[in-house]
C-alpha cells in the first residue's frame, strides 16, 4: 500500500506542476548567421500575429559545427543564412529535414527552394554595377569587367568572399572554368586597387576617384541612399548609379543574385511552430518588411520594394536555379586562388 501511495503521489505533483499542453511555451528557437538588427523586425511581427516567442541566437561563425555538436539534443528548430552555399552545406551534412507546405511552395519560385523541401530562399540579393553617376552606362555585362577600357578602374571585394565566388561560380555555370579563369585574369588586370573591403567600399572609392565602376550587392545602395543627410554613407551612395549586368551567353539575360534562406532543423522541438513561422517569413507582411527594412528582394510576386530600390527598375533575375550555381563554388574558390585575385 505504501508503494501505491507514493505512485499516487507522484502524479499528483506530477499534474500540479507539470502545465497542460494547452500551456506549454509556444516558441522558436532560430539559429541564424543574419545580423541581428536585420531580422528583429521580422521576429516582433511574427511574434504579435501569433502569439509564438522567437528565441534567436546570433551564430556568427560555426553555424554547422554547433548543430553537428549538439546532435539530437539540439534545441535549434529553424537554421538562417545568408548565401546558397551555406544554406546548401547544412543540407548536405544532414542536419536539417524536409518540409512540405503549399503555403511554401506557392510563395517560392521552384529555382529558389530545394526540390526536397529542405531549404527555402526568403529573399534576393542582386549583384550589380556601381559606377560613376557621371558615365553615359545604361547597360552592361559582367564580361566587360574583363575590358581593356576599364583598366586600373574597378574596385570589387576579395574574390574569395561568398558573394564573389557566388557570382564567379555562376560564370562557371554558364560558360565553364576555361572561360571564366580567362575573363577572371582579365577583370584582375583591371582592378584599380587590390580586392579587399566591403561593398560600400566600392562606392566610397568610386566617390574618392580611386575607381570608376565596381561590382557590388544592391542593397547596400538602398542603406546609402536612405542614410541620413551630410552623413558618409548617403555620400557614397549619392557618388554612383546602379546598372543590372546579365551574363553574355544567357539567353535570357538576367542579374545574377544569391539569396538569404532557411531550413527547419533535422532535431526541431518545436516543429509545428518553426513551420508556421517558415510559412510567415514568405507571407505578403513579411516579404514587405525585408523590401522596406533590408532592402532585399521578396522570392514573392507582387510585394513593393522600398522607394530607392523601386527607382532601379525591376529585377530581372539570371534563370539559373540557385543551387546548380553553388554546385562550382569550390571550383570557383580554386579560380581566385589560381590566377592570384586577391594578391
Amino acid at each position: 500500500m505504501k508503494s501505491f501511495s507514493l505512485q499516487i503521489a507522484a502524479v499528483v505533483l506530477t499534474s500540479v506542476f507539470s502545465p497542460p499542453a494547452a500551456l506549454a511555451a509556444q516558441e522558436v528557437n532560430l539559429y541564424t548567421t543574419r545580423e541581428p538588427a536585420l531580422i528583429q523586425p521580422l521576429l516582433d511581427a511574427f511574434t504579435k500575429d501569433s502569439g509564438i516567442q522567437i528565441r534567436s541566437v546570433f551564430v556568427k561563425d560555426g553555424l554547422l559545427e554547433r548543430v553537428r555538436s549538439e546532435g539530437e539534443r539540439s534545441p535549434a528548430d529553424v537554421l538562417m543564412t545568408v548565401d546558397i552555399g551555406n544554406l546548401l552545406d547544412l543540407v548536405d551534412a544532414g542536419v536539417t529535414q524536409p518540409v512540405r507546405s503549399q503555403a511554401l511552395e506557392e510563395a517560392i519560385p521552384a529555382n529558389l527552394r530545394g526540390k526536397d523541401g529542405r531549404w527555402f530562399a526568403l529573399s534576393l540579393r542582386d549583384r550589380v554595377l556601381y559606377a560613376d553617376k557621371d558615365l553615359p552606362i545604361t547597360t552592361f555585362t559582367y564580361e566587360e569587367l574583363a575590358d581593356p577600357k576599364w583598366k586600373g578602374k574597378v574596385c570589387i571585394r576579395s574574390g574569395q568572399h561568398p558573394y564573389n565566388t557566388a557570382l564567379i561560380a555562376a560564370k562557371i555555370a554558364h560558360d565553364g572554368a576555361q572561360a571564366t579563369q580567362t575573363w577572371l585574369e582579365g577583370v584582375k588586370r583591371n582592378l584599380a586597387r587590390k580586392a579587399a573591403g566591403g561593398d560600400r567600399n566600392v562606392a566610397r572609392d568610386i566617390l574618392g576617384g580611386i575607381c570608376d565602376i565596381g561590382i557590388a550587392n544592391a542593397y547596400y545602395v538602398g542603406r546609402m541612399k536612405n542614410d541620413k543627410p551630410g552623413s558618409e554613407g548617403r555620400a557614397w551612395g549619392d557618388a554612383i548609379k546602379v546598372v543590372r549586368p546579365s551574363f553574355a551567353s544567357s539567353a535570357g539575360g538576367g542579374t545574377h543574385v544569391n539569396i538569404s534562406g532557411a531550413s527547419l532543423a533535422r532535431s526541431s522541438p518545436n516543429r509545428d511552430n518553426a513551420v508556421r513561422f517558415l510559412e510567415y517569413l514568405v507571407s505578403p507582411e513579411a516579404q514587405a518588411i525585408y523590401a522596406n527594412a533590408n532592402y532585399e528582394y521578396p522570392v514573392r510576386a507582387g510585394v513593393k520594394v522600398d522607394p530607392v530600390m523601386a527607382a532601379l527598375g525591376p529585377l530581372k533575375a539570371d534563370s539559373l536555379d540557385v543551387a546548380e550555381v553553388a554546385k562550382y563554388r569550390k571550383q570557383a574558390s580554386e579560380l581566385v586562388d589560381k590566377v592570384g585575385f586577391d594578391n
